[in-house]
């Protein structure tokens, strides 16, 4: 890692912080009018016992970008959520992330209602897919 490191095009400081993901930071996020993606510069807190990017890190970050997105759908359609509670997520790991790359979680709503949302998303290191994830969220 890089002390002057940037983050991919487009990308803002994430305003949404949390205890989870205090340790995690600075995380980034890039927002259009249905979706809200996350980076972050893959560093020390990070890693597993092997050096890779953790589980766990890619799981959380992929539940947050995706609730976000949810969330920014359902208000495009004008609909007024206050929360997206997880109901499912899945994931499959198809890659590894190493120390320095930039994650980049890309999400995409498959469908938004006033229930249920239905979110993909595609975990990214530059254009090598890591892994691949589904949520469905409780709208509320």
């Amino acid at each position: 890692m890089t002390a002057d490191a940037s983050p991919p095009e487009g990308y803002q400081p994430h305003d949404r912080h949390s205890p989870l993901t205090r340790p995690w930071e600075p995380l980034y996020s890039k927002r259009t009018e249905r979706a809200v993606q996350i980076a972050v510069e893959i560093r020390e807190p990070h890693l597993n016992s092997r050096g890779l990017v953790h589980g766990g890190l890619i799981s959380a970050l992929a539940d947050n970008a995706m609730g976000l997105s949810a969330i920014a759908s359902t208000i495009a359609d004008g609909g007024t959520p206050q929360r997206a509670l997880t109901v499912s997520l899945s994931l499959d790991f198809v890659d590894a992330g190493r120390p320095g790359e930039w994650l980049e979680i890309v999400p995409v709503v498959v469908r938004a209602g006033h229930t249920l949302a239905f979110v993909e998303c595609r975990v990214v290191v530059g254009e090598r897919m890591i892994a691949r994830g589904n949520a469905t969220f409780k709208m509320g």
